[in-house]
């Protein structure tokens, strides 16, 4: 941690040190003391690790367009990939300012916050089932704010984005598509429960019954065969993807230590081998690897490095990542599980 980011970003840095009491609004573990959070390890991040986050650092900063924004093709301007962006340069220790990785925050930023409509409602043009963007840019917000980058107007648009969330959850608990509390899928709930969570962790009020309601509709969606998850409460079955999701849900809501939590992390244990068969290769990984984090002990310890080198291995020449989503979406997404060591971003905080 470099003693820039130290000054620039008190509320990480108390963190790191372990003050979990220094951190207004944010929720405590009742379960168990929480544990003090190692600095990253050589056997985390060894030296391919960091090579390979330096140059897909770079790639990034080539993708970005003149407007901020982030993404391609039919996900061209999309506030979403933008957000997941800026989190990938957050993760390395940048806030908004000057330096050339903090303009790339900045001009993301000023992208995500130019695309709030009056109803708080963060999506651009191009967005396709505007409440995943908005999830993940709500998040993106709440990460730059609860570092101590934001300012009135940040804090303004954060509190209309997370009102919406609230005010759109449907009767079964969850979120879909649109902003609309008519249905729900897995998928779209955990971007609104981690948009929930930083909020909150950055000071912000969120209703404990919106929780409470996201965790009976998570808990729900687990299949009680396999301890997986389904897409929905009335269809699919369990699939790494969305069982990585309905983990990691689970925890930023709250709940650590459950047997839900236990049997989706054996679950993705025995699953593991199937991720790179998936169709949502980045997107699993991003929630396995946050679930593992979260968990810590061998979950951590045994399944990063391999998911870290499987990554490494599906780098491009030019330091990026490529999906069916675009080069921008695969190449944060591999960022960020790749520079959790870090534990920089305030939303990995347990």
């Amino acid at each position: 941690m470099t003693a820039s980011f130290a000054r620039r970003c008190p509320f990480v840095c108390a963190l790191l040190l372990g003050c979990a009491a220094c951190v207004v609004g944010a929720p405590q573990r009742t379960h168990a003391q929480p544990r003090a959070e190692p600095s990253t390890t050589f056997e985390e991040l060894p030296g391919n690790a960091r090579a390979g986050i330096e140059r897909g650092l770079g790639a990034l900063m080539r993708m970005q367009g003149a407007d901020g924004s982030f993404g391609g093709g039919r996900y061209g301007r999309h506030v979403g990939i933008t957000a997941i962006a800026g989190l990938a340069f957050l993760a390395d220790g940048n806030l908004p300012g000057p330096e050339p990785r903090g303009q790339a925050v900045q001009q993301a930023l000023d992208f995500v916050l130019a695309h709030a409509n009056e109803a708080g409602l963060l999506a651009a043009d191009t967005s396709h089932g505007p409440m995943y963007g908005h999830g993940y840019a709500t998040l993106f917000l709440g990460e730059v704010y609860g570092a101590g980058g934001g300012d009135a107007k940040l804090r303004a648009t954060l509190i209309r984005a997370v009102r919406l969330i609230v005010d759109c959850q449907n009767d079964e608990g969850g979120w879909r598509y649109h902003p609309r509390p008519y249905d729900a899928d897995l998928s779209v709930t955990i971007t609104q429960i981690m948009a929930l969570r930083s909020a909150r962790n950055a000071g912000l009020s969120v209703p404990k019954q919106t929780i409470d309601r996201a965790i009976s509709y998570v808990r729900r969606c687990q299949n009680p065969e396999d301890g997986g998850f389904r897409y929905m409460l009335r269809s699919g079955g369990s699939a790494y993807a969305r069982s990585a999701a309905g983990v990691a849900s689970l925890q930023y809501a709250g709940v650590y230590d459950d047997d839900a939590v236990r049997d989706g992390l054996d679950y993705l244990t025995q699953a593991q081998g199937t991720a790179q068969r998936s169709g949502h290769y980045h997107y699993g990984c991003y929630y396995a690897a946050q679930a593992m984090f979260l968990a810590g002990g061998d979950h951590w310890s045994k399944g990063f490095g391999p998911m870290r080198d499987q990554i490494l291995e599906r780098q491009q020449a030019d330091g990026s990542w490529t999906s069916s989503h675009g080069e921008a979406y695969a190449t944060a997404m591999s960022l960020i599980v790749l520079q959790m060591p870090n534990r920089l971003l305030p939303i990995f905080q347990r």
